[in-house]
């Protein structure tokens, strides 16, 4: 099913409840009732478009256009999905299947072989740890500098980059498969059934959501950070100046110049709520140096240079309610 920014945000679950991981990352809340997808994006300052690519894309299962829906997407938006998708399988998904190992096998020390599985399984989420942590220090860095309107000069092409660790995708399948093979097929039988059984599953929904995220990355994500790059660097051989907001950011033409735009209100809130520009970076997945630029932009328009002043601001047009702020 193609999915359009009409449609309930609910059918979403009812058609595919893989697609609860990806509201989830995009920060969108549940409790939506029959908000439309585009309505409950909006309500959470999520870019629609990207959304609905990133739906489509793991919906349509290599029967969709990656090349239309690249052009659709924004590059940060999407990056900051990717984020938080790490976060999830290093910080929850595996340890949460490890301590159910742990309980579904002996892990008495006479018992050698639940002590190698369970290492064999702590050496596989090292790996997609440290797969995930070089993307987000080394790939994504590479990207925000092309967001800023920068070409990074230690590399040539983001796909020179990506292709330092694209092998790094098959091995993790690899690993994950041999895990699953060697838990069904050597295991003893005096283990808990039901607890491996259970453990197993989770392994399996586990392996499938991290290849269509490795997927998503070697193909969405790279076609539409290839267009970026090619976009910089046509502006900066031309010498002219590159915009460094993202695209879901812009103006709309009949905005007013006094509007702030999406991300500048997202700013707004964060400086209400006391965060430093430095936390405000890391929570926006951006450099703080955007983030002064987004400042003064917010300055410019609503002629509030104080904190204080952006509070009432805030609460006035409401960015934000009463209870939020940091008093």
């Amino acid at each position: 099913m193609h999915f359009t920014a009409t449609a309930h945000m609910s059918d979403l679950i009812h058609d595919d409840y893989r697609l609860l991981q990806v509201i989830s990352r995009f920060g969108v809340s549940l409790g939506f009732g029959n908000q439309s997808i585009d309505a409950a994006c909006k309500s959470s300052n999520v870019d629609t478009s990207t959304f609905l690519a990133v739906v489509n894309f793991i919906q349509g299962e290599g029967h969709i256009s990656v090349d239309e829906l690249a052009e659709e997407v924004s590059v940060g938006e999407l990056m900051r999905y990717l984020r938080r998708s790490h976060n999830y399988f290093v910080d929850f998904r595996l340890p949460a299947i490890r301590r159910k190992l742990i309980e579904a096998i002996d892990c008495s020390a006479s018992n050698q072989l639940a002590f190698l599985i369970l290492k064999y399984y702590d050496d596989y989420a090292a790996a997609v740890q440290r797969h995930m942590q070089y993307e987000n220090e080394h790939i994504h860095v590479y990207v925000q500098q092309l967001l800023d309107g920068r070409l990074p000069e230690h590399t040539h092409s983001y796909r020179r980059l990506a292709e330092q660790h694209h092998d790094n995708h098959h091995s993790i399948s690899k690993s994950s498969h041999e895990l699953k093979s060697i838990i069904i097929k050597y295991y003893p039988t005096d283990a808990d059934t039901q607890r491996l059984a259970d453990t197993l599953m989770d392994i399996y929904i586990m392996e499938e959501d991290l290849f269509s995220h490795c997927h998503l990355e070697d193909t969405l994500f790279a076609e539409a950070v290839h267009l970026l790059e090619s976009q910089v660097r046509r502006r900066v051989e031309r010498g002219e100046a590159v915009e460094t907001e993202l695209a879901s950011d812009r103006d709309e033409e009949n905005q007013s110049p006094d509007d702030l735009s999406e991300r500048e209100k997202e700013v707004v809130r964060h400086v209400v709520r006391g965060l430093s520009n430095k936390e405000i970076a890391e929570k926006m997945f951006i450099s703080v140096n955007t983030v002064m630029t987004h400042r003064r932009n917010i300055a410019r328009k609503t002629q509030i240079h104080s904190p204080a002043g952006l509070t009432i601001y805030a609460i006035v047009n409401g960015l934000i309610s009463l209870d939020e702020v940091k008093l």
